[in-house]
């Protein structure tokens, strides 16, 4: 009999690419993998430190589990593992907690599944977290998210990545092409590029500060593998993302236009408070050069709102910045201090229930940003590749510029491109469309 193994995964899909490579090293010891809804020997959670509730999702994950199998091993691995160890170890039914090296190598750490008193702890000094585990995941049949690069060097004040997941480093070029070129064999119409900054790809490519490759040669190279009709970069950025990748992008073969790049705020007194490497102008040339080469890309927008020390004239800065921008749609993340990091110990914290009225303004700001874009894009011709999913009697897919369609269920549609043209925008706000004569491009 198999032993049986489930697995969560909390925060980026960072982490999703990685629980994937996990996964498959208990498939290797002959363990078979189970959905986390379902008994099992092992329960694998994946954490994440980027928001407060995260931490305070861990613990119900754990009852969830506890629940399927109140005998089962729990072991919780990942970035809030590294950080907080101690804590997550005392959660009631926690057997092992890893931190960021050692979760990669978890099957050597498990030995009969016998539950602990207490949740052992093994976690590296993060200055050891130097080698770098490539690693891929197969999301929903249509996509995969390919790991390129891990760590960063950078320290904002209000992160605790570095510490959590170490210095910036990379995966050799030869085997992000590998691993690519195994996506696309496995009938994979999309590849999306994650890790912690990947405009920093190249750096510790050979476990130092040297390197061979640079983020734009990896850009150039993925575009050359075969069998892959489309690459989308996640997030990077904004001093990263260089002319020569928006230009590139822009006539590339398979590279959609569609950029995800971190602001965090519009006021340069909060950017340099927050100590982010470039100022609000350079954001403003950066979205221009997207636009006036491709006026069809999706922009979207990373904003930090309620920063220690931004008053309502900062916050109202960043309202107007973005709402005179032509970008696309905001991820709008609450202020929420971290342990050491140097953005918990400043002075004037922005009070909660201000911080949430803040947070409403610019979701609110997301809406009306997101259906311009869609307005804009109606008549166009677009490509759409379909998901796999029925919700609600619908099928939904994505267009190369990231606008999301809708029509009646088929399931013959599933992970399969075709042309359309984009008709009316429905009052769930999705997009309705008519195929160009059912040409299915793959």
């Amino acid at each position: 009999m198999h032993k049986k193994v489930a697995f969560y995964t909390l925060g980026c899909k960072l982490n999703f690419s990685e629980t994937s490579t996990i996964a498959r090293s208990f498939e290797k010891e002959d363990f078979e993998r189970v959905d986390f809804s379902e008994k099992a020997d092992m329960y694998v959670i994946n954490t994440c430190s980027v928001t407060e509730n995260a931490d305070k999702r861990f613990k119900t994950i754990v009852k969830q589990a506890q629940k399927s199998n109140p005998d089962a091993f729990v072991a919780a691995v990942g970035c809030y593992a590294q950080l907080k160890p101690e804590e997550l170890a005392a959660v009631d039914g926690v057997d092992l907690v890893l931190g960021a090296t050692e979760k990669f190598k978890i099957t050597d750490y498990i030995n009969d599944l016998t539950k602990n008193d207490r949740g052992e702890v093994h976690s590296c000094e993060i200055e050891d977290a130097d080698f770098y585990v490539g690693s891929y995941a197969i999301g929903d049949r249509t996509r995969a998210f390919l790991k390129v690069q891990d760590g960063c060097d950078y320290k904002c004040t209000y992160c605790t990545i570095p510490l959590a997941r170490g210095i910036s480093r990379s995966d050799t070029l030869q085997n992000v092409l590998r691993n690519a070129a195994e996506i696309a064999s496995k009938d994979i119409k999309e590849i999306v590029l994650t890790g912690v900054n990947i405009g920093d790809y190249g750096k510790g490519e050979f476990g130092n500060k040297k390197h061979e490759h640079s983020f734009f040669e990896l850009v150039k190279a993925l575009d050359e593998v075969e069998g892959i009709h489309r690459l989308r970069i996640s997030s990077i950025e904004p001093n990263l993302l260089k002319n020569e990748t928006i230009d590139f992008v822009a006539k590339s073969n398979s590279f959609v236009p569609h950029f995800h790049i971190p602001l965090q705020s519009g006021s340069d007194e909060i950017l340099k408070l927050m100590r982010r490497r470039y100022l609000s102008n350079l954001y403003v040339d950066r979205v221009k050069r997207i636009k006036e080469i491709m006026p069809h890309a999706c922009i979207g927008v990373d904003v930090i709102v309620g920063f220690p020390g931004e008053t309502d004239e900062h916050f109202l800065e960043t309202y107007h910045f973005l709402n005179e921008l032509d970008i696309s749609y905001l991820h709008v993340f609450t202020y929420s201090e971290r342990d050491n990091t140097l953005a918990a110990e400043m002075e004037n914290p922005v009070p909660k229930n201000v911080r949430s009225k803040r947070s409403k303004m610019l979701r609110g700001l997301s809406v009306k940003k997101r259906r311009a874009f869609y307005e804009s894009q109606l008549g166009s011709l677009r490509t759409v590749l379909f998901e796999g999913e029925n919700k609600a009697g619908y099928i939904h897919g994505f267009t190369e510029n990231y606008v999301k369609v809708k029509a009646p269920w088929n399931p013959e549609l599933i992970n399969t491109l075709h042309q359309v043209e984009l008709t009316e925008i429905d009052e769930d706000g999705l997009i309705r469309f008519n195929f160009i004569q059912q040409k299915v491009l793959a």
